[in-house]
């Protein structure tokens, strides 16, 4: 994961924990310090989220070495009565990189 340095004000469209989330699902072998880097957020921050999604059944997490192996319940529904029925797994299909964005961005040619 790369740092994101641009600085931004003003409303966005996606909440902390939907960029936490995506994040994980595009590396799920990914540090707390690079989820805090990547999504703008203190590292206390993301544990936080981090929790929260796991007492909600969205994220799970297996100890490997001295770090985590996250994984994702893409059954799970949205949260909002808006999106009811909704799986999280539609949202992150848009969010996540793909195998073909990834090589592209490591190889500009």
């Amino acid at each position: 994961m790369q740092a994101r340095n641009e600085s931004h004000t003003g409303w966005t469209f996606l909440t902390n924990h939907a960029r936490v989330l995506a994040a994980i699902a595009d590396d799920s072998h990914v540090r707390v310090r690079d989820l805090a880097v990547h999504c703008r957020l203190t590292e206390r921050a993301v544990l936080r989220i981090i929790t929260e999604l796991e007492e909600a059944g969205y994220l799970s997490h297996v100890r490997e070495g001295r770090g985590n192996r996250y994984a994702i319940d893409p059954t799970k529904v949205l949260r909002h009565p808006a999106e009811a029925g909704v799986p999280v797994a539609s949202l992150l299909s848009v969010l996540v990189k793909d195998e073909a964005d990834r090589t592209r961005q490591l190889d500009p040619t």
